[in-house]
């Protein structure tokens, strides 16, 4: 899998972050070998097709926050749906990926990757409003509380989180107590602080075909 994931990242091109803590290290694939993978003479160079392009930023975004084609597409699908009601309709995609909970729980910090922040939420190690939720795709809104459960504190993987965290700065929507381990969704995720790495119409264009 860790394999993969590099692949992934020198496929498109960019750091995705895909491995945590060694994305930001020189283990990093794309600072160790940040060309294309696969035999040279299959590679392609030239100017890539209006689809081309448009299929990399959607693998691009879709990979960033770790989900299937299914559940990506339905993301884009249903945001497209709302073009007459939002004043920003990439805003608005980035919005709904950004308040997935495995999403706000990999911004916090409580976890290094999103996928590792996924496995967490699925073995229910996390409370809403002190409710236990473990449903990765939970849409989180604005003035949910979200903590660690007290009996997972414990755990080996967030021994040295109350250390990691002081080094940690969070979105401007989202308040982190480093202390007690608790957090609250204080506002709306902002497209321009994300900074998503794909061009957000042309995944919109690549759908809408």
């Amino acid at each position: 899998m860790q394999y993969d994931q590099c692949k992934t990242c020198r496929r498109l091109g960019q750091k995705l972050f895909l491995k945590g803590d060694r994305c930001f290290s020189q283990k990093c694939a794309m600072v160790r070998r940040p060309s294309t993978p696969g035999p040279k003479k299959k590679r392609r160079g030239g100017t890539p097709s209006e689809y081309k392009k448009s299929l990399e930023e959607k693998q691009t975004l879709k990979k960033w926050y770790g989900l299937s084609e299914r559940q990506f597409k339905r993301y884009v699908k249903e945001t497209l749906e709302k073009m007459d009601k939002v004043d920003d309709v990439s805003a608005e995609l980035i919005r709904r990926l950004e308040k997935r909970l495995d999403n706000v729980i990999f911004r916090l910090g409580f976890a290094k990757s999103r996928v590792q922040a996924r496995q967490l939420v699925s073995h229910s190690y996390f409370l809403i409003n002190g409710k236990p939720v473990n449903i990765p795709s939970y849409q989180v809104k604005k003035d949910d509380s979200v903590a660690i459960k007290e009996n997972k504190k414990a755990k080996g993987i967030f021994k040295e989180l109350a250390n990691e965290l002081k080094r940690k700065e969070v979105p401007a929507w989202l308040s982190l107590n480093k202390e007690k381990l608790e957090a609250k969704t204080i506002g709306e995720p902002n497209l321009d602080e994300v900074k998503p790495p794909a061009e957000i119409s042309l995944i919109f264009e690549f759908y809408s075909r």
